[in-house]
């Protein structure tokens, strides 16, 4: 396993080796036995420049996952089009790819759901890890579980670990 972790924010201060813990436990739950994971914490002044440059959205957003497995392709603009796999879990499963994590949207959304930032970062993490695994949300029935399972798995971490700490 190797996750790189790159705190390139400067909004709240992050434990990025408990961090490193926690997803280590996310993986291991997940089954994954394989993983070269970036993840990248981010202001929303350099989450709304990748979004652009990336996906042609305008504005912030919580997490954007790079998918860099084979199955996802070279080019990073076909991530949009490309047909959703079913979710693979079990003791094969290889992701490779990059999280971007805006900690300014967990901090508006943490005051909007009555969380703490530190579990909204989590989310972002644990949305992402099941997107490289093939999980979608944009439809509807995909997205509502996708959502259980995110909810599960960041109950179980929650459970493990004091965010508080992250």
């Amino acid at each position: 396993m190797n996750i790189a972790i790159a705190n390139r924010q400067r909004t709240k201060k992050i434990n990025s080796r408990r961090l490193r813990q926690i997803v280590n436990a996310l993986l291991a739950a997940l089954e994954i036995s394989e993983a070269e994971l970036g993840i990248v914490l981010v202001s929303a002044k350099e989450m709304t420049r990748v979004n652009r440059q990336f996906l042609q959205h305008e504005g912030s957003t919580d997490v954007i996952t790079f998918d860099y497995s084979d199955s996802a392709g070279d080019d990073l603009r076909s991530l949009k089009n490309k047909k959703p796999e079913p979710p693979h879990v079990g003791t094969d499963s290889h992701i490779y790819g990059e999280l971007f994590i805006c900690v300014d949207e967990a901090v508006v959304q943490a005051k909007q759901f009555g969380t703490r930032w530190q579990s909204e970062v989590l989310r972002y993490v644990v949305h992402g890890v099941l997107h490289l695994l093939g999980h979608d949300d944009l439809k509807p029935a995909l997205r509502r579980k996708m959502k259980l399972e995110e909810n599960r798995r960041l109950r179980e971490l929650t459970r493990r670990f004091a965010l508080s700490k992250l």
